[in-house]
C-alpha cells in the first residue's frame, strides 16, 4: 500500500473515529441530562401535588379532582394516591405515548426515570402519599433531535477537516510525486532536478536526489567529453578538424546509398599545387596557416549551405560533397575565385607560388563510389594540368527532376498519399536483428507510386520535393497509418523514421498522438525515430514529441546517430528508448582501432542512459562481428538482411 494511501486511511480513520466518538459522547451526555431532568421533574411535580392535596383536609373527592386536573395536563404517564396504610386509593394512568424517534434508537438508548414520591399530611396527621411518573416519549424525541443536530454539526466539522486534510496531503504529495517522477525519469534515462520542498524531511530526500543527478551529469559530461575526443581522433584531421579520408569516404558512400539521401548531388576535389615546394619556401608554420585559410573558405560555404560534407583526404587534397545536383561547376568556380584572392599573400616575398586546382563531378544516387571517385580524380588531374586555379567538370547529368515544377510534384505526391486504396503508397521492409538473429523490428521506409503504373519511388526521389512543398507531416502520418495497419495484420514490430521538418508543424504531435490512440495494440509494436540532426537543432521539439507519444506505448529514438551525438547538450534529458548509429560511423569498424574505441565509447555512454543501441547500414560480416563485440543491441543493413533471409530460408 502506498504511503499516500496510508496517510489517507489514517486521516479518514481519525476523522471517522472522532466523529463517531463525538456523537456517541454527546448522545450519552444528553441522555443522562434528560434522565436527571425527568427525575427532578417527577420529584418536583410530586412535591407540588402533595402540597395542594395536603390543603384538601383529606377530602377524597377534592383530592381526586386535584389529581385529575394535574393528570389532564398530558405530561404524566401515571399518578397514584396512597392512603395512610400505603395502599393505593386512586390511580390515573395514560397509555404509552408514541415515540417519533426510530424504534432502534429508543431501544438502544432507553430513558429510565424514577417516579417522584411525596408525603401528604394535614398538619401532624399523615394522610398518605402521592407518586408521579412522567412520559419518556418527549425525552426520547428530544434526544433524537439533539443527536441529529450534533451529528450534523460534527459532520460539517469533519467535512471541513477533511478538506483541510486533503489540501495538506496534496501539499505533501507534490514533492513526493516530484521525487517519484525524478526517480522514474532517471530509470528512463532523463536526468532532471527538482525544486526543494519546504518540509525538512522531504527536503533532505529531494536534495539527495538532486545531488545524485548532479553527479550523474558530471559523469555524463566527462564521458561525453571523452567520447568527443575519441570521435576527433577516429574521424577528424588533426590540423583542420575536418573529416579525415576514411570518414569522408564513409560519409560519401552513405550519401550515395542512403534511403533518404539526395537523388542528385555533387563532389569537388581541391588540391593545393606543389605543397611540398610551398612548405620548403614558406616554412611549416606558414604552410599550416595557409592550409587553415583554405579550410576557412571551404567551411564558410558549408555554413551557408546545409547538408554539405567537408573533408581533408591528405596533406594537399580537400573534398566537398554538395547536397544538390547541377551546382558543382558553379561552386568550384566560386571557390577558385575566392582562393585566388586569398592564397597569394601567403607566398609574397618568399618565392612561393601558392595555387589550387579543382575537379568537380555530378553524382547520382546508387552510383558506385569507385566510379564517382575515378571521375573526380580525372577531373582534378585535368585541372591540375591546366595550371593554377583551373576548374574542370568530369560529368554532366541530365535534366533535374525538379524541372517538372514544384506545383506538379506537389500534386503527384498528394495524389499518391490520398489514393492508398489503389496501392499508391506502401512500406518497404528491412530487418533489424539482435545477436541471435531474432527480428527486433522491420525498418519500413515509405515508397510512393507517383505515376499510374509506374515504379514505387524511394524517398530520395520525392522527399526533397516534399520538403519544399511542406508535405513531410502528411508523408509521416501516412507512413504511420500504413505501419499500424500492417502491424494489426501480422503483429510484427515496425519502425518509421519521421522527418525533422515535421517537427516545425505545431499540430503534428497532437495529430500523431490521436492516430496512435485509436490503435493502442498496434502502437505498442511501433517504433518511431527522428534524425540526429533534429535532436541537435530542435532538441525541445524532439523532447516534447517523445513526451507526447511515449504514453501511447511506442518506442522513440534517433537515427543516423554518432557524428553529432556529443553536440546534443541535454542528451540525458531526451528520454530516448534507442539510438541507431550512422553507417558512416560503423562502416570499417573492424579494421580501425580508433573507430572501434569511438563506437564502444558511444555504446557505453548510451547504455548508461538506458538507451538501446543499434547499428545502421552494416554490409560486411567482419564489421558485424566487431560491432557485437562493442556491445550493440542490434544490426540492420545488407548483412542483417542476408542473415535473416538465410535463417528464414
Amino acid at each position: 500500500m502506498s504511503l499516500i494511501r496510508q496517510i489517507w486511511l489514517l486521516l479518514w480513520g481519525t476523522l471517522l473515529l472522532a466523529l463517531v466518538g463525538g456523537v456517541a459522547v454527546n448522545i450519552s451526555a444528553t441522555r443522562d441530562t434528560l434522565q436527571t431532568q425527568l427525575n427532578i421533574k417527577n420529584t418536583d411535580s410530586a412535591n407540588a401535588l402533595a402540597l395542594v392535596l395536603s390543603q384538601q383536609k383529606g377530602d377524597a373527592q377534592l383530592m381526586a379532582l386535584v389529581v385529575a386536573s394535574q393528570f389532564d395536563t398530558g405530561y404524566f404517564q401515571r399518578i397514584r394516591l396512597f392512603g395512610a396504610d400505603q395502599r393505593p386509593t386512586l390511580t390515573r394512568e395514560a397509555a404509552v405515548l408514541p415515540v417519533h424517534a426510530p424504534a432502534w434508537f429508543a431501544a438502544a438508548l432507553p430513558i429510565q426515570a424514577s417516579a417522584g414520591l411525596a408525603q401528604i399530611s394535614d398538619g401532624w396527621r399523615a394522610l398518605g402519599a402521592v407518586e408521579v411518573t412522567s412520559h419518556t416519549a418527549f425525552a426520547h424525541d428530544a434526544l433524537w433531535r439533539g443527536s441529529l443536530r450534533a451529528a450534523a454539526a460534527l459532520l460539517a466539522i469533519g467535512v471541513v477537516a477533511g478538506l483541510l486534510a486533503q489540501a495538506l496531503v496534496a501539499r505533501m504529495r507534490r514533492p513526493l510525486d516530484d521525487t517519484v517522477d525524478q526517480a522514474q525519469r532517471l530509470v528512463a534515462g532523463e536526468f532532471v532536478t527538482k525544486p526543494e520542498p519546504t518540509a525538512p524531511e522531504l527536503r533532505r530526500v529531494t536534495r539527495a536526489m538532486n545531488s545524485m543527478v548532479g553527479r550523474l551529469k558530471l559523469t555524463f559530461d566527462a564521458q561525453a567529453s571523452q567520447l568527443e575526443t575519441l570521435r576527433q581522433e577516429a574521424t577528424c584531421d588533426p590540423l583542420t578538424g575536418l573529416a579525415n579520408r576514411k570518414h569522408f569516404m564513409g560519409l560519401l558512400e552513405v550519401n550515395l546509398s542512403r534511403e533518404d539521401g539526395p537523388t542528385e548531388s555533387g563532389l569537388l576535389l581541391l588540391r593545393v599545387l606543389q605543397l611540398a615546394a610551398v612548405n620548403r619556401h614558406i616554412g611549416h608554420a606558414a604552410t599550416d596557416r595557409m592550409i587553415l585559410a583554405v579550410t576557412e573558405v571551404l567551411q564558410a560555404y558549408t555554413e551557408r549551405v546545409r547538408g554539405c560534407h567537408l573533408g581533408r583526404l591528405n596533406g594537399s587534397d580537400f573534398a566537398l560533397c554538395l547536397p544538390a545536383g547541377g551546382v558543382a561547376l558553379e561552386t568550384a568556380r566560386a571557390l577558385a575565385e575566392s582562393l585566388k584572392v586569398l592564397l597569394p599573400r601567403y607566398g609574397e616575398g618568399l618565392g612561393a607560388d601558392i595555387a589550387v586546382a579543382i575537379g568537380a563531378v555530378e553524382m547520382q544516387r546508387l552510383r558506385p563510389l569507385s566510379q564517382v571517385m575515378s571521375a573526380a580524380d580525372g577531373a582534378l588531374a585535368l585541372a591540375e594540368s591546366r595550371g593554377a586555379y583551373a576548374v574542370e567538370l568530369a560529368d554532366q547529368v541530365g535534366p533535374s527532376a525538379t524541372l517538372l515544377g514544384a506545383q506538379a510534384w506537389r500534386q503527384q505526391i498528394e495524389i499518391a498519399l490520398k489514393t492508398n486504396a489503389n496501392g499508391s503508397a506502401r512500406l518497404a521492409r528491412y530487418p533489424l536483428i539482435n545477436r541471435v538473429s531474432e527480428l527486433v523490428h522491420c525498418e519500413c521506409p515509405l515508397r510512393l507510386q507517383l505515376e499510374p503504373g509506374g515504379p514505387f519511388e524511394p524517398a530520395a526521389r520525392w522527399l526533397p520535393l516534399a520538403l519544399r512543398s511542406r508535405l513531410t507531416a502528411a508523408v509521416d502520418e501516412r507512413a504511420v497509418a500504413l505501419a499500424l495497419a500492417d502491424i494489426a495484420q501480422d503483429g510484427t514490430a515496425r519502425c518509421i523514421n519521421l522527418s525533422a521538418a515535421s517537427l516545425s508543424d505545431s499540430g503534428f504531435a497532437a495529430r500523431l498522438r490521436t492516430q496512435l490512440m485509436k490503435a493502442p495494440r498496434a502502437s505498442r509494436q511501433l517504433w518511431l525515430e527522428v534524425p540526429e540532426i533534429a535532436a541537435v537543432e530542435h532538441f525541445d521539439s524532439v523532447q516534447e514529441l517523445g513526451r507526447q507519444l511515449r504514453p501511447t506505448g511506442i518506442r522513440f529514438g534517433i537515427e543516423h546517430a554518432g557524428p553529432q551525438l556529443s553536440q546534443i547538450d541535454r542528451l540525458f534529458e531526451a528520454g530516448l528508448d534507442y539510438a541507431k548509429l550512422d553507417a558512416c560511423v560503423t562502416q570499417g569498424v573492424a579494421g580501425d582501432v580508433q573507430r572501434m574505441h569511438f563506437v564502444r565509447g558511444m555504446i557505453v555512454l548510451l547504455h548508461g542512459l538506458a538507451v538501446q543501441v543499434f547499428a545502421e547500414g552494416v554490409v560486411d560480416a567482419v564489421d558485424a562481428k566487431a560491432l557485437w563485440q562493442c556491445g550493440v543491441d542490434g544490426i540492420t543493413g545488407p548483412w542483417a538482411s542476408r542473415e535473416r533471409a538465410d535463417l528464414v530460408g
